[in-house]
């Protein structure tokens, strides 16, 4: 029995419930008894050369996924070719025998309130994380992540899926198709050329598509860049990216939240080689519990401000409605923001091994983020590999700084200095290895007290 599932760009799905002596050999437990989805590439629906074009993504697609399995990865188990000349719509038509799962990450967030995380965002996020780590890893870039290609499984789990457009990464990038979703593409894809191999594309173009699904899963499925047109939105992605517009995220976006979202985001690609996928993986799994926490602890301050506030106001026999408001704002304690140290780093290896604290292993710390670092911006204070600096916020688009190997950032830590008159200075996210999560983001004033 087959009955229709979705439909995509280049390809439709239908699910199959299948005898049992008709089961593929790559059948798992997680999959529901006796049923696989069967997705259709019809590459007789177009002219000779994009039929070759879709044939090989089918190709490519079931190649890829019985060489790299992965539990977050989802498992094609058969290729068939139809062959059925009475039949011209379905003949030649490629079909990949697939798990079979329950629905989509896209679909979740079509059902979900715009504002509020998904209920198991943290987890959710932990896991898209998990595979593409894995596939960074493996030395592959997706090249088409987005909610829709976020599968959801009978047990809850999540794992990634169309491999059409996945690339082997050759010394630093992959080659691909140009096809992917224009909501999902970084800026620099829109300005890469075309060669006889395809786009060039890179495992931060990943990452890119990573940071828009994270915000979309943190805020019930808006994206970060605004625009009634994807051809608008994606034009809102260039002022950003060419310095004409600061990244503007989500209010509902917490501290956690938006340092990953604001790591992903960043405006090229060097920016964003240091957020790698293993990294921001540690930074999920880190935050998961924090979240958790803080969501409890954020219900249990409510009820206690409830019950105090109601309390007090038959006492006082008023609404006071700011005072109210005033009380029950779990955001206020978030105000003063945790403190977190950041252990300096040092590229250089020979600085690295010396203990002596040499003027010229020394690093230096800015007093204003969002000028230039050069003499007059320069803190007095020196600090060395190994030294541990206390943060207390972070500023997202401050001045791009780069370290000796060209990776560089916009996100700058401000940090505790006894000997500046104000008591702080600022660091650069490219000096320390662990970078802090669930900080605030620094107030618009950017003097070194601000």
């Amino acid at each position: 029995m087959v009955s229709p599932l979705a439909s995509g760009n280049w390809g439709s799905v239908y699910i199959a419930r299948l005898a049992s002596d008709e089961k593929p050999d790559g059948m798992t437990a997680g999959s529901p008894p006796d049923e696989v989805a069967l997705k259709f590439v019809m590459t007789n629906a177009f002219g000779p050369r994009r039929s070759r074009e879709w044939r090989e993504l089918a190709e490519r697609e079931a190649e890829f996924s019985q060489n790299a399995a992965h539990d977050r990865l989802i498992s094609v188990l058969q290729t068939l070719v139809v062959t059925d000349e009475e039949r011209p719509d379905l003949d030649g038509a490629v079909v990949l025998v697939m798990e079979r799962a329950t629905g989509s990450l896209q679909e979740r967030l079509d059902a979900a309130t715009d504002g509020e995380p998904l209920a198991d965002a943290d987890r959710v996020i932990t896991q898209i994380c998990e595979g593409l780590a894995h596939l960074h890893a493996e030395g592959w870039v997706h090249a088409d992540l987005k909610p829709a290609n976020v599968l959801i499984m009978p047990d809850g789990s999540v794992r990634l899926a169309d491999f059409g457009l996945v690339s082997r990464v050759d010394g630093t990038h992959g080659y691909a198709p140009p096809l992917g979703s224009p909501d999902y593409l970084p800026p620099e894809r829109w300005r890469e050329g075309i060669s006889e191999r395809g786009v060039p594309v890179r495992s931060t173009a990943d990452i890119w598509a990573l940071g828009i699904t994270v915000h979309q899963i943190l805020t019930g499925g808006s994206l970060p860049f605004l625009g009634a047109t994807a051809g608008a939105r994606a034009a809102a992605v260039q002022e950003y990216a060419c310095g004409r517009a600061p990244l503007r995220l989500h209010p509902a976006l917490d501290a956690t939240g938006r340092d990953f979202v604001s790591r992903c985001l960043a405006r090229d690609h060097t920016s964003r080689s240091s957020a790698t996928a293993d990294r921001l993986l540690a930074l999920a799994r880190a935050s998961s519990p924090v979240l958790a926490e803080r969501r409890r602890t954020a219900l249990g301050r409510l009820a206690v401000s409830v019950v105090t506030a109601a309390a007090v106001l038959a006492v006082a026999g008023t609404t006071g409605g700011w005072w109210w408001l005033a009380v029950q704002d779990p955001g206020n304690e978030a105000k003063a923001g945790p403190t977190k140290r950041i252990t300096v780093y040092n590229i250089e290896t020979p600085c690295r091994k010396q203990t002596e604290r040499l003027r010229t292993c020394s690093m230096g710390l800015a007093l204003n983020p969002y000028k230039k670092y050069k003499s007059g911006n320069v803190s007095e204070h020196r600090i060395w590999h190994g030294d541990v600096l206390e943060a207390d916020c972070v500023a997202y688009e401050g001045d791009r700084v780069a370290d000796e190997t060209g990776v560089g950032t916009t996100r700058w830590y401000r940090v505790k200095v006894a000997e500046e008159p104000s008591g702080h200075a600022w660091f650069p996210a490219v000096r320390t290895r662990n970078e802090p999560t669930a900080l605030p983001t620094c107030g618009s004033d950017a003097s070194p007290g601000g």
